[in-house]
C-alpha cells in the first residue's frame, strides 16, 4: 500500500540496518513504535491517523512516535501530506540486533529482545484462538515443532548460517518488494530460536560480562 504512488519497496528500503547502541535500542523499545514498525514493514508508507486503526492508538500518539523514530533513522517523510496525514515509511526492510561490548548496550539489547519476542508469542497465541476460522489447507501448512539437537558451537555456527541462508532471499525479496508476492500469499511468520538448553563445559571461562543464573 502507497499512499503517494511511489514504489514502497525499491525507493525506501535499504539494506537491514545494525543497532548497537544504548541509545537506540532504548528508543526502539517500545510498544507503540514497535507495533508502528511492524505496520509499516507489511502495509507500506502510513499517516498517523491510518496507523492509528490499525494499531488501536490516537493518531497523536501515532504522530508522535513516527518522529521520535524517524530521529533515530528508522522511519522517514514518504512525501505529500501535512501534519497528522503525512505518510511515513521504514528506511530499512529490518535490523541486525547486536549489541556494544559496554554493559548498558546489552541490557538495553536484552530489553528489546524481550519485548519483540513477547509481542510475537501474543500473535502466535491470537493464531491459536482464531485459526480454527481459517481454511483447512493453510492449518494443515502451519507447523508448530520443536526439537533438541546435540551440536557443538560450530556446529550451531554453521546451522545459524545454513537457515539464513535459505530465508533471507524469500524475505529480503518479497518484504522490499510488494510485486513480487505471488497472489494469494499473505504474512507469514516463521519464529526461529536456537539456543543451548545446558552450559558447555567451558562455559563459564567464556561466559559474557554480567552472566548469571543458570538455563532452565
Amino acid at each position: 500500500m502507497s499512499l503517494d504512488n511511489q514504489d514502497p519497496a525499491s525507493e525506501a528500503f535499504a539494506e537491514a540496518q545494525t543497532v548497537s547502541d544504548a541509545r537506540r535500542l532504548r528508543a526502539l523499545t517500545h510498544p507503540v513504535r514497535l507495533a508502528l514498525i511492524g505496520k509499516l514493514v507489511l502495509h507500506g508508507p502510513l499517516t498517523a491517523a491510518a496507523a492509528s486503526e490499525l494499531i488501536g492508538e490516537p493518531p497523536s500518539t501515532c504522530s508522535f512516535h513516527f518522529r521520535q523514530l524517524a530521529k533515530y533513522g528508522v522511519v522517514e517523510e514518504a512525501g505529500g501530506g501535512k501534519g497528522r496525514a503525512k505518510p511515513w515509511r521504514m528506511t530499512t526492510t529490518g535490523f541486525s540486533i547486536t549489541a556494544a561490548e559496554d554493559p548498558e548496550s546489552q541490557i538495553a539489547e536484552d530489553a528489546l529482545h524481550r519485548m519483540v519476542r513477547e509481542q510475537q508469542i501474543e500473535d502466535y497465541r491470537t493464531w491459536l484462538n482464531t485459526r480454527a476460522g481459517y481454511p483447512q489447507r493453510w492449518r494443515d501448512a502451519a507447523d508448530d515443532s520443536a526439537y533438541v539437537f546435540h551440536l557443538t558451537v560450530e556446529e550451531l555456527e554453521q546451522l545459524t548460517r545454513d537457515l539464513t541462508a535459505i530465508l533471507m532471499p524469500l524475505f529480503e525479496k518479497r518484504m522490499a518488494d510488494p510485486s513480487k508476492r505471488p497472489p494469494g500469499s499473505v504474512p507469514v511468520r516463521l519464529l526461529l530460536l536456537s539456543h543451548p538448553i545446558e552450559y558447555p563445559e567451558d562455559g563459564e571461562a567464556e561466559a559474557g560480562p554480567g552472566a548469571t543464573g543458570t538455563p532452565g
